[in-house]
């Protein structure tokens, strides 16, 4: 048998992940889904939004910018990713942004997935009283003056930081 095929072949499949071999590599796919968003939303007093939520697969709470995934939900598989981002922020954070910009996208495990993520910042953001996370998440709003001191404290006492609150806090500064 080669290892030259082009076509995956499937080694197991759950009910959202599926993992295959192509020409020797092996590697995971997210099933029905279009896209990645991941948010990055300043506050209008200049405070990032960030989530908090345990994570199974490293088996802690992992401090990250809200996200989500497009196309994912019976009846919506052509979400655009302005969409789904809209739709996140406000089930994550309970905030909502006017408009969107894409900022940039790109692999953040190219050796493990077949994910591209797409950063987008959140334009003109407005707050709704009573919507509240439901999924096990606590908002953190932090000043931009004071984040990089914050994560560290955090990573500190032992919660993990996703690498992408980094470059949000560059695209946020810049």
């Amino acid at each position: 048998m080669s290892d030259e095929r082009t076509e995956p072949e499937v080694l197991a499949e759950g009910r959202f992940l599926r993992l295959v071999r192509r020409r020797g590599w092996e590697y995971a796919e997210r099933r029905h889904v279009t896209g990645i968003v991941i948010l990055v939303a300043v506050t209008p007093d200049d405070e990032l939004l960030l989530v908090e939520q345990h994570r199974e697969a490293v088996g802690s709470t992992v401090i990250e910018l809200p996200a989500g995934l497009a196309g994912d939900e019976p009846g919506h598989e052509s979400e655009s990713l302005e969409q789904a981002a809209t739709r996140e922020l406000l089930e994550e954070t309970g905030w909502e942004a006017q408009s969107w910009e894409r900022l940039s996208a790109g692999p953040p495990t190219s050796g493990v997935s077949n994910e591209v993520v797409t950063l987008m910042r959140a334009r003109d953001l407005r707050h709704h009283n009573g919507k509240a996370a439901e999924e096990g998440i606590t908002v953190h709003t932090v000043p931009l003056a004071k984040l990089s001191s914050w994560l560290r404290e955090r990573e500190g006492a032992g919660t993990l930081v996703d690498p992408k609150v980094w470059a949000g806090l560059w695209f946020a500064t810049h």
